[in-house]
């Protein structure tokens, strides 16, 4: 119930049409994607937000729970809940996306391509006048693009589809975006589909997964490409030539997804002529696209990889060293170091209760060493955004059911209450404490599920303890 009620929430923020979750779109109004442009007032909107997310958090927890005890509960068809999601994805492609701003964003850098300009040295603001580029919303217009030339080509393809018309390329976007998320969906369903309690799992973790609906689906963010390219790596890791080529097009679509590369590397570190066929691949796909669109495009990567987002714990050690050692420096240096051995910590702690969990000790699968490298990554990364936690969502779906669920189902919950919504445009000053009050705070809550999941991670991987033997009776 609250996650059917949570994805009809997510729906009817698009059909409202603009407001403070839901930038504008310039251009014919018959072109979709199509709203009733009601112009509702901002705290009704970022309510219904707030309610769609703890609606979906709340939701998703319960019913991972109950399928962990399946004899007490009534559980829903899985081919149902993947016809749910597969139809609300399909909905919300042709409803304008809400969230955040970087669909205008994708939709500018497609533009540049298309006027003969690199979306890698120029911002929306060096297109003054451009009815796509105007759109581009504060603080972003300065900003060169940070994706990788796959992204680029389908921004630009959309840009070309799209015209002067705002709408047309977002919409475009959009049925690319709901196709990547659909074909996910598909592929897990798939693959799980001799296990009723996987198969039912998968479609919890992607397809119904309210808040992936409303963060990837409804926010078309360009990870769900990403996603979609790594999912199906991992599926087709037997032949290593696909696999390879798959990694290589989500590394160049975001470069961190590359991290999903070391499980099949790791699969394959006794077989080295295969591991150098699917590297190879991968690198010349990477390459090749890198090649095309030129060198400028490595700056902007390596700029955005020293940044720290506002619901980042490390934003909280940098305002704690500022306190007491002073304001001259970011301390960006010393928290990228720091962030990397507690990614080598949290790794090392996943794959060890990883490695326990096993019928051989050690002997992990390229999934698995996916999962922990991936969800590692993102509880230690200095920059996180609640998409980025999408990858995970799609990684745990191919491997067995655990704890682990339920910490990033909290993860991403708490961190898409931070970024309510994840624009400045639009959202009246008396809301401002969301973004300069209640975000400060749940840093402190995404610290705090940082050490739980250690030292879960830590005791579960522990020797299962033995029954103490009861005293001998008396002769």
């Amino acid at each position: 119930m609250a996650i059917g009620v949570s994805i009809l929430l997510t729906i009817a923020l698009g059909v409202l049409g603009p407001s403070a979750m839901v930038p504008a779109l310039g251009g014919p109004p018959w072109q979709p994607p199509f709203s009733l442009g009601v112009e509702p007032d901002p705290h009704l909107v970022i309510a219904l937000a707030a309610a769609a997310i703890l609606l979906g958090g709340l939701g998703l927890l319960a019913a991972l729970l109950a399928l962990r005890s399946p004899g007490t509960h009534r559980l829903p068809d899985p081919r149902r809940l993947v016809a749910a999601g597969c139809l609300a994805a399909g909905i919300l492609a042709f409803l304008p996306p809400s969230g955040s701003g970087d669909h205008l964003n994708y939709a500018a850098y497609g533009r540049m391509v298309t006027l003969g300009l690199s979306p890698y040295t120029h911002g929306a603001v060096d297109l003054p006048g451009d009815p796509i580029a105007d759109a581009v919303e504060k603080p972003w217009r300065e900003e060169p693009s940070v994706y990788g030339p796959v992204a680029t080509a389908v921004q630009a393809l959309a840009s070309w589809i799209g015209g002067d018309s705002l709408r047309l390329t977002i919409f475009v976007l959009a049925l690319v975006n709901a196709a990547a998320f659909i074909a996910t969906a598909l592929l897990l369903d798939r693959f799980t589909r001799h296990d009723p309690a996987r198969r039912l799992r998968a479609a919890l973790l992607w397809t119904a997964n309210p808040l992936l609906l409303y963060q990837l689906v409804a926010g078309m963010h360009v990870d769900t490409l990403a996603i979609a390219c790594m999912v199906a790596a991992l599926l087709a890791r037997g032949r290593p030539v696909g696999a390879g080529a798959l990694l290589g097009l989500g590394v160049a679509i975001k470069v961190n997804a590359g991290l999903v590369a070391l499980g099949p590397a790791w699969e394959l570190r006794r077989r080295p002529a295969r591991l150098a066929l699917m590297a190879g691949c991968a690198v010349a796909v990477v390459i090749v696209g890198y090649a095309i669109v030129g060198p400028e495009a490595i700056g902007p990567m390596t700029r955005t990889s020293k940044s720290i987002s506002h619901a980042s714990p490390w934003k909280l050690v940098q305002g704690g060293l500022q306190t007491v050692v002073g304001t001259g420096s970011a301390y960006r240096g010393e928290i990228q170091i720091g962030s990397l051995l507690l990614l080598a910590l949290v790794a090392w702690a996943l794959l060890r209760w990883a490695a326990r969990r096993q019928p051989l000790a050690g002997e992990l699968d390229a999934p698995m060493v996916a999962v922990g490298l991936m969800v590692a990554y993102l509880f230690a990364t200095p920059y996180i955004l609640p998409w980025y936690d999408g990858l995970a969502f799609g990684l745990l779906a191919l491997v067995a059911a655990a704890t682990l669920d339920l910490f990033v189902v909290v993860h991403l919950t708490v961190l898409s209450l931070a970024y309510l919504p994840a624009r400045v445009e639009g959202v009246p000053a008396e809301l401002g404490w969301l973004s300069g009050e209640l975000r400060p705070r749940l840093a402190w809550v995404l610290l705090a599920l940082t050490v739980a999941l250690v030292v879960w991670a830590w005791r579960a991987a522990g020797p299962a303890r033995r029954p103490r033997a009861s005293a001998a009776p008396p002769p």
